[in-house]
């Protein structure tokens, strides 16, 4: 049997996982492949490849280890590090118009080089000493920002989301398993008025709509596209199975699996 070696060696700040980025970080791949999906488009990405995740935006990833090997380097620009940057070095945003979550890079051999260069800086758990990791940070930086300048509109934009269209922006992300306090943010309100304005647009309070909205794109996806209701619950934003067919069940009468089952006979 192949054991599975996962290795992320990680500068900046520890961010939890969860699919909100709330931190701008860039990702090198070294081994395996990954997917990601921001609402809009999904993202494949390959060994050698590298980007940008931006900050306030969703996306959900799947990681594929290769003969058993996943490997990456993970560093994040948090706020403080930007800011503390861009009182140094004086960048000038333009409006910056991409929604994208994720930017690719194209190969630049300052970047490799800088990659192989963070090897003695690591120990054994994949971690960089606090000393160091500011210096290595800023020299990623400023290779980016050389590199591609347009960057410097979404690293150096520290203002908070502003007022969106509810009715698009949520028909478009409502598999993304975030709180509704997440999804207020993001919408550029509070969260009283995102429930308010919710309910007018919708009919419904947002917990009830996304329920249903969650529920059914999986009975589509079971019943039209022959999906197993334990290979979409957790892209359709359910925490576990259980939770998912009980839902499933109080709406349609009948579990996922049955549903299931009638495909098969039919």
């Amino acid at each position: 049997m192949k054991h599975s070696i996962i290795h992320a060696c990680t500068v900046g700040p520890l961010i939890s996982e969860e699919q909100f980025i709330p931190e701008h970080f860039f990702l090198y791949l070294g081994a395996g492949s990954m997917v990601a999906y921001d609402g809009n488009k999904e993202y494949k990405i390959k060994p050698g490849d590298y980007g940008i995740a931006r900050r306030n935006h969703l996306a959900k990833y799947s990681k594929l280890p290769e003969n058993g090997r996943f490997e990456k380097i993970v560093i994040f620009f948090d706020q403080p590090f930007l800011k503390t940057f861009n009182d140094e070095y004086q960048f000038y945003i333009d409006k910056e118009r991409s929604t994208d979550a994720i930017i690719k890079l194209g190969k630049n051999p300052l970047v490799i080089n800088f990659i192989q260069s963070l090897t003695p800086y690591f120990n054994d758990q994949g971690k960089m000493e606090e000393d160091f990791q500011n210096i290595k940070r800023k020299e990623l930086l400023l290779i980016l920002l050389k590199e591609k300048p347009t960057l410097k509109n979404i690293l150096f934009d520290f203002g908070n989301p502003e007022k969106i269209d509810l009715q698009e922006f949520m028909n478009r992300n409502y598999k993304f398993n975030v709180t509704l306090e997440r999804f207020a943010y993001l919408t550029g309100r509070s969260l009283s008025a995102f429930k308010r304005e919710f309910q007018q647009t919708f009919n419904d309070t947002p917990g009830s709509w996304l329920i249903e909205k969650r529920l059914r794109e999986a009975h589509f996806q079971i019943n039209k596209k022959g999906k197993k209701p334990s290979d979409i619950y957790l892209d359709l934003g359910f925490e576990d199975l259980s939770h998912f067919s009980f839902a499933f069940k109080k709406l349609f009468g009948h579990s996922p699996s049955t549903l299931t089952d009638r495909k098969k006979n039919n």
